[in-house]
């Protein structure tokens, strides 16, 4: 079906790679590859963009999602939850070739939902009384002992959704929605590579979960993950 391109976010995947340069902080949507782009990440690896700071809830699973940004030392900081799943990574932050900043998944998400509402930083008290704490400022409320936990921001974002109309209304796939709808509020341009383009009214409003205003760039990339348990 041909869908009208009147907002003129609709873009080839060469066109949205343009966006993408040495040295940005970009956030990669997705956990363990579900709910990330395989087409754009994979574009990024051959574009070989260097010194990008990642943020993003795992480095991926070996061969998926950020996983080969990583490997190809393309990266020099990754701020995340976990990294149990890529041995590379583990590697590369003990030779000293990749900053890692460590943050709980819910903190992390916190973080980054701060940062696309404008917000300075969150409280929490998840970390207080371990090394999590370590160089963050703490605040007491009513006997409680918080951490500030700065927002985090992004040049890019890179989404994906099941479904978006040409405006960039955005609707996901189950756990796939993870922190897509976060990262499209807290980054200067937001990147979606969508399975399905549809026209502007073809979703119901009460179904989109992040609205086109969030959305600069739609392209339909139509790669897919190969999991070695496929």
């Amino acid at each position: 079906m041909q869908v009208e391109n009147q907002f003129g976010k609709i873009k080839t995947v060469s066109e949205a790679m343009e966006y993408i340069k040495d040295g940005m902080t970009l956030m990669i949507a997705g956990f363990g590859g579900i709910g990330s782009s395989c087409t754009l990440i994979n574009e990024i690896i051959k574009k070989n963009v260097r010194d990008l700071t990642i943020i993003s809830i795992d480095a991926g699973d070996p061969d998926v999602g950020p996983d080969h940004i990583i490997q190809n030392e393309q990266a020099k900081k990754l701020i995340t939850s976990h990294i149990g799943a890529t041995p590379t990574t583990g590697q590369l932050m003990n030779a000293g070739k990749l900053e890692v900043e460590f943050c709980p998944q819910g903190t992390l998400a916190e973080r980054i939902r701060a940062g696309g509402v404008g917000l300075g930083g969150i409280l929490t008290d998840v970390g207080v009384g371990t090394l999590v704490e370590e160089g963050k400022q703490k605040i007491e409320i009513g006997g409680t002992t918080y951490l500030l936990e700065t927002a985090l921001r992004a040049d890019i974002a890179i989404c994906y959704a099941k479904k978006a109309d040409a405006f960039g209304n955005l609707v996901y796939d189950k756990t796939a929605r993870g922190l897509n709808p976060l990262m499209a509020m807290a980054a200067d341009i937001t990147i979606v590579d969508a399975e399905e383009i549809v026209p502007v009214g073809a979703i119901d409003p009460e179904d989109v979960i992040t609205p086109g205003a969030f959305v600069d760039i739609i392209v339909h990339g139509g790669g897919k993950w190969k999991w070695g348990w496929q």
